[in-house]
Order: C-alpha cells, then structure tokens, then sequence
C-alpha cells in the first residue's frame, strides 16, 4: 500500500501487533498461495471500488477508543473496507490448521480475514482488529478472499447480539458494503449469482484458534509451538504465571473450563454454531466464525443450520457439548510433545465435563426460576425437553412465557386445565392435541409445586427468569428480511435489529412483532432455515 493511502491522525489510536512483534513471520512477501512453515504472513488488503459504511457498533468503537466523529466518516468506510491503513498498522493473516467435520484439514489459515493489529486501551485491555472479507491472502487456497452481504449481514448483528444476550464473543465494529459484485454458488448447485460485497471489522483479545496449535503439531514443529503458547500465556493469559509444563497444564484446564461454559450459554438463548471445526475454536472461549448459525425456533435437539451437516448432523443443537469436548481432545493431541503425559491432559479434560455439567445445571435452574439445583430436577428437566421437542414449541417464547405462571392457581384444583396451559398455547406452533395439553398440565403442576417449593417471592422469581430467558433473539428469518432489503439498498432494518438486540431482555412493546413466532413462509426458505458455508 502506497504512504498516501495511510491515515495520519495522532487523535486516532495506536495500532499495533504483540503477535507479529513476537513471534516469526513468513520471510515471502508475495501473496500467492502457499503452505506457510511460520505463524502469519504479511499481507495488504485488496482496495474495493466504493466504501460506504452500512452500520457500526458505538460500543465496540468505544473499546478502541475510536471518536465516534471518526467513524462516521468516510475515511472511517475507507479504513474497514481496506483502501486505506493507519500510518501504524502492518496488516498480516494468520497460518492455522483444524479438524473439519472430524476429519484433519491441513494448512487453512486466514483465507479471507486480514489482522489490522491490537489497541490497549486506557483499561489497559488489548483488542485486535481484523477485517473479513478484505482480498486474498497465501491462506486463500481457492477463494477469492471476499464475503458476500448476506453473510457479513449476519455476522455484523450476531456478533453484538451476541454480547448484549451475555454470551462470550467475538465483537463487530463495523460492516461496510464495497460497492463491487462477487460471484457465489450459494446453493453448490451449478447455479452461481453475482452478490453485493461487503467487509466485517471484527475485533477479540487475540484470534488464535485450537487449529493454531494443531497445525504446528501435525509438522512436528515442537519448537514453533512451545513459542506460541509461551507467547499465548505471557499475553493473553499472564495471571497463569510464567510458562512452564505445569502452567501449560493450567492454560489448557482453563480453556477447557471457559469452553464449557460458553457451550452452556450457547445452550441458553438456543444458538447453535453450525460449523464447530477446530478452527472455528477460539482458545479464549469465545465465540468466534459465524457461517452458517442458526437460533433454534421449535426445541429440537437435533437441528443443524448447515446444509453442509445435513445428513450428518454432527454439529446439530443437542450434540455441541459433545463436539467441544472432542475439540479440546485434539488441542490436548496438539500440546502433548510438551507435556509428553496423558493422564494430567486427561484430567484437564475431566474440569471440561464437571464445568459443563455444573454450568448446565445452574443455567437450567436459573431458566427455571429456581434458587439451586436439586437432584429431583433432573427429571423434572428431561421431561420438559421432551415435550417440548414432541410437539413443535418455540423455546424462547416459552420460557419466557413461563415466568408469568401462577403457581398457587395452578395447584388449586378448581383451576381449568385450559386455563393453566392458556398462557403458553401461543408457544406451540401447531394447534395443542388433548394428549399434550394433558402432558403439559401434568408437568406444569409439577413445576408449580417444585416453584413454590422453592420459597422464593414470585416476583424476585418472574424477574430472574426474564434476565436469562431472552425475549428478543436474533431468529433467522429475521436476519434474512434485514438481508433481502440491504440487497436492495435499504439498511434500515439493520439498524432496527442492532438496536433491538442491544436489550434483549426488554419488554420493548413497540418491538412485539419480532417476538412472535417464525413465520410459515420462513419454514424452509434458504436463508431462514438452514443455510450453506458459501459466503
């Protein structure tokens, strides 16, 4: 990138980089594709025709300490679509591996994401900036390194919506549209379209990946990996101590932990990834790589968003916890030849099942209105799942629907049956068989009686319930009505869901129509019920 493309403004923050100051890079300067024997590669961003800034997060602008003067401004558009850089910034992508789909991948890196370099802010915290969908990278392999509207649509508002549900997460900045067209076989049909282009700026602590460990393992490169997770440790997880077997055994107990607990929070709102490869695995537990995601309308257990996982299923809503265990065996794999024992690795494993078992059964407890968790719920718990996946439910809304029951009318016998179901029929998607209702009545007397059993004020208890029971989600079809109208140039209904899901929890009766149920015309459109990796 030529210097008078740099923007020089000493108001803006510093950039820089701890990961390519520290740690060897790739000695080629080309940008053809390649397997790269280093951590990253230098690398600029491919400058788009028109730059135009659709959204941004005033929140996470914050963070970097950007004015927000700044970010409305065109030089602001020309920065996050990759026209321009920060007189300090040495753009780079990153060189990782991973286990797609269960099976080793190999080299896959950054092919379409390009690092800008980390802030600190006045906090003291580090936050690291990159741009998907700026151009090619050595890590391309056959892409084009560019993302689609609609992808970056849905990784721009469910990234902050993310957040505010208090769900660990990478943040988004900002989305910018290019102002080109790119050519995507949505559908891997032979049928490919030309879409409009866009540019996410999202930010993390750091964007290593359990595939960063792996792919250093997989070519023997015990001394390029003891460096990375020294350099890991001394950074991003310096209150571990000094770098050592035993703190290494330390860093992956406290991976393991903040995974699992991720995982219970996925499990919460009813988010499911879609695509949990080991490189889609962030090391800090937090979300990160939103392809093909999906919230869960009717409680299915078995429900995948990725056309890719169809017939597999292995990433489906039900199996999550399962699949990050699996993850954290192979990052166990790949940090071995520095630990060179199984049994503390396996036992760093065991935290991950006791976190996640305890983290479930204090989030169940907490959808339930319930102080803490006693061993009768675990039945009382099953037999609502089942239920609720036996006759199509909409899960956000009956939980959230379940915090205004009345516990002591439920009990009292003179109570219609009708009358106790009445107000969660607007849950079911389909009219409520007399077998179901008799089930649901069953079980609701039998919550009733653990609720009040509780002894909490039902008040204090309708209160809790509504802080973790969201009313607002970001439903697929709801994503995909934003996407039809920036299409046609109209981002009016980003905005709209931006600010929405920035108080989920809230009431916000003049927003009751995205509350509701999904759609009929949503049940099968692409887009609204299962979607592909292509972006």
């Amino acid at each position: 990138m030529n210097p008078d493309t740099r923007i020089i403004d000493k108001t803006l923050p510093a950039f820089k980089s701890r990961f390519t100051a520290d740690l060897p890079g790739d000695p080629e300067q080309t940008n053809n594709r390649r397997q790269v024997d280093a951590y990253y590669s230098f690398v600029q961003p491919t400058p788009v025709v028109a730059p135009e800034t659709i959204a941004y997060s005033r929140e996470v602008a914050a963070l970097l300490e950007l004015p927000l003067e700044f970010c409305q401004s065109q030089a602001f558009a020309d920065l996050m679509a990759g026209n321009r850089l920060l007189n300090d910034m040495r753009p780079f992508a990153m060189c990782y591996g991973g286990h797609q789909f269960g099976n080793w991948a190999g080299q896959l890196g950054d092919g379409r994401a390009i690092n800008l370099g980390e802030v600190q802010n006045k906090q003291g915290e580090h936050w690291n900036a990159q741009l998907k969908g700026a151009g090619p990278t050595p890590y391309s392999r056959n892409g084009d390194g560019r993302a689609v509207l609609r992808s970056s649509v849905r990784e721009y508002l469910c990234s902050e919506a993310m957040h505010h549900l208090g769900v660990p997460t990478t943040r988004a900045l900002s989305l910018v549209a290019t102002g080109e067209k790119i050519v995507r076989d949505m559908f891997y049909d032979g049928n490919p379209q030309h879409e409009p282009g866009a540019v996410v700026c999202r930010v993390a602590p750091s964007f290593i990946r359990f595939g960063s460990f792996e792919i250093l393992a997989s070519r023997g490169r015990t001394d390029l990996l003891q460096q990375l997770l020294d350099f890991t440790i001394s950074n991003e997880f310096p209150h571990l101590g000094l770098p050592g077997k035993k703190t290494y055994l330390s860093w992956f107990a406290e991976v393991c932990r903040t995974t699992a607990l991720m995982i219970v929070e996925w499990l919460r709102v009813g988010f499911v990834h879609g695509v949990m490869n080991t490189d889609n695995m962030s090391v800090h537990g937090i979300t990160i790589d939103y392809g093909p995601y999906g919230w869960i309308d009717n409680f299915d257990k078995e429900w995948t968003p990725n056309t890719t996982d169809a017939a597999q299923r292995r990433y489906r809503f039900g199996n999550q916890s399962q699949i990050a265990l699996w993850n954290l065996g192979q990052l166990a794999n790949a940090i071995y030849p520095l630990i060179n024992e199984a049994e503390p690795l396996q036992q760093a494993l065991a935290v991950y099942t006791a976190s996640f078992e305890r983290g479930w059964q204090a989030m169940m407890t907490a959808k339930l209105g319930l102080s803490c968790y006693r061993p009768e719920d675990g039945a009382l718990i099953k037999e609502l799942e089942l239920m609720l996946q036996a006759e199509e439910t909409d899960m956000t809304l009956f939980y959230r629907q379940l915090a205004d029951l009345d516990p002591e009318k439920t009990l009292q016998a003179e109570t219609p049956d009708i009358e106790i179901i009445q107000p969660l029929i607007s849950a079911l998607y389909n009219d409520i068989s007399a077998s179901h209702a008799a089930r649901l009545v069953t079980w609701l007397r039998q919550y009733a009686i653990r609720r009040r059993s509780d002894g909490r004020n039902e008040k204090e208890c309708r209160a809790g319930m509504n802080r973790v029971n969201p009313k607002y989600v970001l439903r697929n079809y709801l994503a995909q009505m934003a996407i039809d109208k920036a299409e046609a140039g109209d981002y009016s209904m980003i905005h709209e869901l931006e600010e929405l899901l920035r108080t989920p929890y809230d009431e916000q009766p003049e927003m009751e129509e995205y509350a509701g149920l999904r759609p009929d015309w949503a049940r099968t459109r692409a887009g609204c019920s299962m979607l592909s990796c292509s972006s």
